[in-house]
């Protein structure tokens, strides 16, 4: 009788299965269960953001050959009308669209800005399938457009690469044939960078490499700095510097001399 309890007891104590084995397959189960979900997570995530990238530019497909396709051509490669705009970019059609400078409302010497006729999301719709169709310029990120960085050194990166068409203070001048340098206040940051980095119009194309990112944004905060303190002088005359006030000083100031030297001879006689 001792001898079959004890064997009874033996094989029980045989086929128990250990505290350890126990949590670890609890662990095994809980990481594999985890994994799979976390796998399944990302991989939907990646679906939706691919399905909604694929709308968007299905989206601005539609909008292109609406509104674009008559001068660039259906598949964007260009017409006698209008250049090729495989590889120009996202950078480049937020600015020319954004601005209302695209759809050209007449033709000219350059696109003349105005009201834009499509909301932002239609904007970024038609910029999502130019990007499509080839790699160029992205707009940029957001960290450089806060008109926070270096307003000096702005001011010295702007007098040598822009003040000679668009004025030290951003005025704007005159170029040849009709054409002009538009004045930057009230530009928006992204828009300046956008033009810096795609050289619309008659601009020269400034990539990171001729301007970094970083003295890009420094120009931005130079230009918002002139917008936000108005010239301490008095009346500005169009800033236009000492040529300007060269010439008032001769028409006006000169022509008031004459005038009452006159009217004291008159008056003398």
């Amino acid at each position: 009788m001792f001898s079959k309890k004890n064997s009874t007891k033996s094989k029980r104590a045989v086929g128990r299965r250990s505290p350890v084995a126990t949590v670890s397959l609890i662990l095994v189960g809980l990481l594999t269960t985890g994994g799979a979900y976390a796998l399944f997570t990302s991989t939907a995530t990646a679906d939706t953001s691919s399905t909604t990238s694929q709308a968007s530019v299905n989206e601005g497909k539609k909008l292109f050959a609406a509104n674009c396709a008559t001068c660039h051509g259906m598949a964007a490669s260009g017409t006698t009308a209008g250049p090729s705009l495989i590889g120009v970019g996202a950078a480049a059609v937020d600015f020319q669209v954004g601005t209302g400078r695209m759809p050209l409302a007449a033709d000219g010497p350059q696109a003349l800005e105005k009201p834009t006729q499509f909301s932002n999301s239609q904007v970024q719709a038609m910029a999502a399938y130019v990007s499509s169709l080839g790699t160029g310029p992205s707009e940029p990120a957001s960290k450089y457009l806060t008109a926070t960085g270096n307003a000096a050194k702005g001011a010295e990166l702007f007098r040598i690469n822009c003040a000679m068409c668009h004025n030290v203070a951003g005025a704007g001048g005159a170029l040849t044939e009709g054409k002009f340098a538009p004045p930057l206040k009230g530009v928006s940051a992204k828009h300046i960078y956008e033009a810096m980095l795609t050289g619309p119009q008659n601009m020269p194309v400034f990539n990171d490499l001729n301007i970094t990112p970083q003295d890009k944004a420094d120009i931005i905060t130079y230009l918002k700095y002139l917008e936000k303190n108005p010239s301490p002088g008095g009346f500005e005359l169009g800033n236009l510097g000492p040529v300007s006030e060269g010439l008032f000083i001769w028409i006006f100031g000169l022509g008031a001399v004459v005038a009452i030297t006159v009217w004291l001879t008159a008056k003398s006689n």
